[in-house]
């Protein structure tokens, strides 16, 4: 009885860790689109300050807003999914079940900065 326990525990322990693998690539795939996401809403702000100044124009206040929320949005929410999946690449280390792949030495808690708001100045351009 005591080997049929042991090879139960056994099964248990790898369900758990495969579990977990897929629940982490899970989110590392959620990460990935939200990442895009914040991507393209980056591009079409961009894009519409691009115009509005081509035109001779400014960006109207309300455009701005939709435009910086969403961007703001899809940042944080991007953050947010990255720094769980490096936590559980971390658990995965301290824990003994980290892939054999990964370096000993690849930085833990690193976090992305946070994408600038809509009221913050923008950045320089770039000089000629």
């Amino acid at each position: 009885m005591a080997l049929w326990d042991r090879v139960k525990d056994g099964i248990d322990k790898a369900n758990r860790v495969a579990q977990d693998a897929i629940d982490e690539g899970k989110t590392r795939m959620d990460a990935r689109k939200t990442r895009q996401a914040a991507d393209e809403a980056a591009e079409s702000l961009g894009y519409a300050v691009f115009r509005a100044w081509q035109a001779g124009k400014s960006l109207d206040e309300q455009s701005l807003e939709r435009l910086a929320r969403a961007l703001r949005d899809h940042e944080q929410e991007a953050v947010r999914l990255e720094s769980a999946t490096q936590d559980a690449a971390e658990w995965r280390r301290r824990t003994g079940t980290a892939d054999s792949k990964a370096p000993a030495d690849a930085p833990s808690g690193a976090r992305a900065a946070p994408a600038p708001g809509p009221n913050d100045p923008p950045a320089a351009p770039p000089a000629n």
